[in-house]
């Protein structure tokens, strides 16, 4: 069979065909929900990218907008013979129109039987996120510290921000009495296990009990030193939720199975990102990413040999979180919450919550 285009610069080949059949086919169940992927209407870009922007940080290189309708083509490509659902939003960037993609993504999650959630800045008032909440297929929403103000020079202006400069207290008051979601992204350098992350998502917790929280990327910890120094320290609290999306490394995996468990994980792709051809390696806290497209970031290239046997990362990222999963004994009825059950029950709790308003 020919390649089938798929996002960006990248094919769905043969390679990718046999690495499924050879490591997914029999792991994954028959419905899977993705809890975190992004969609865009490209005509809602305010701000071009420019090649200086794509310089600063290796996800800009990749930051093409992806409809909603080519978002569905690539999800029936990628996962062959499944049933797969969403939870999608917009990008967290000043370089669309927050508020129009809002609705675009919300409108064409409607239409696709997905599930959204708003993109919120926080000068926003109460009044406005209870609007958005209220809205068909608004389940929660999706902060993020580089909304606090635009910096046109780095995307990280606000990376040491606190979680509560970006997610304040009046609107988590909104987002407990709706008993909404909350996808959060940590910030910090030191990501989730930065003490202040940690004494405030505790403190959230507390003061905001209702709140459905789950932190994305398993906290950003993409390494097993970030995992061990973070994971630890949430994992006595049930109603803390992860995310897997991004995570390639199955060392950390294998320590999210351990300390938060089958029951508090969802699994995520990140996408359109994680469509990118290529590998991650790790060395202490810090990963460098391959792949065999000539970007900026992508200086150390491996030799072609090595380079044609490249998959998808969101393939790299399912080998990863299979091979965890069979080392921890992990269960095909858990394997099962994870990929679906899990933020299934979880959104089903939002609506019933939602016939109460």
């Amino acid at each position: 069979m020919s390649a089938i285009p798929l996002y960006h610069v990248w094919d769905y080949t043969g390679v990718d065909r046999a690495f499924w059949q050879e490591h997914l086919e029999s792991f994954l169940p028959k419905k899977i929900f993705d809890a975190h992927t992004h969609i865009a209407n490209p005509s809602l870009r305010i701000r071009p990218m420019t090649e200086e922007m794509r310089k600063q940080y290796w996800v800009n290189e990749l930051d093409e907008p992806i409809s909603a309708e080519d978002s569905e083509c690539c999800i029936k490509t990628v996962f062959p013979n499944r049933d797969v659902k969403c939870l999608v939003f917009g990008v967290v960037s000043f370089d669309y129109d927050i508020e129009k993609s809002n609705e675009y993504v919300r409108v064409e999650s409607v239409k696709r039987n997905w599930h959204c959630l708003t993109v919120i800045r926080p000068q926003w008032s109460a009044e406005k996120v209870v609007a958005e909440l209220s809205k068909p297929g608004v389940i929660g929403v999706k902060p993020y510290y580089s909304l606090i103000g635009d910096d046109k020079t780095t995307r990280d202006a606000h990376l040491e921000a606190d979680i509560f400069d970006f997610l304040p207290h009046h609107i988590l008051e909104v987002l407990d009495e709706r008993h909404a979601w909350v996808t959060l992204h940590v910030p910090k350098a030191d990501r989730l296990g930065h003490p202040d992350n940690v004494r405030q998502i505790k403190e959230l917790r507390k003061s905001y009990p209702d709140i459905i929280l789950v932190i994305a990327h398993l906290g950003r910890c993409y390494t097993e030193p970030h995992a061990l120094g973070a994971l630890p320290q949430l994992a006595d609290d049930p109603s803390i939720y992860f995310d897997t999306s991004a995570v390639m490394n199955p060392d950390v995996h294998r320590i999210a199975l351990k300390y938060i468990g089958p029951d508090r994980l969802l699994y995520g792709t990140d996408n359109p990102v994680f469509y990118m051809r290529g590998r991650r390696q790790y060395k202490g806290r810090t990963y460098i990413n391959r792949t065999n497209y000539p970007f900026y970031f992508n200086k150390e290239r491996e030799v072609p040999e090595i380079e044609a046997k490249y998959t998808l990362y969101m393939y790299e990222e399912l080998k990863a979180l299979k091979v965890a999963c069979q080392e921890a004994g992990i269960t095909s009825e858990q394997v099962k919450k994870i990929f679906h059950d899990n933020a299934n029950r979880l959104i089903d709790a939002v609506y019933q919550a939602k016939k109460e308003w």
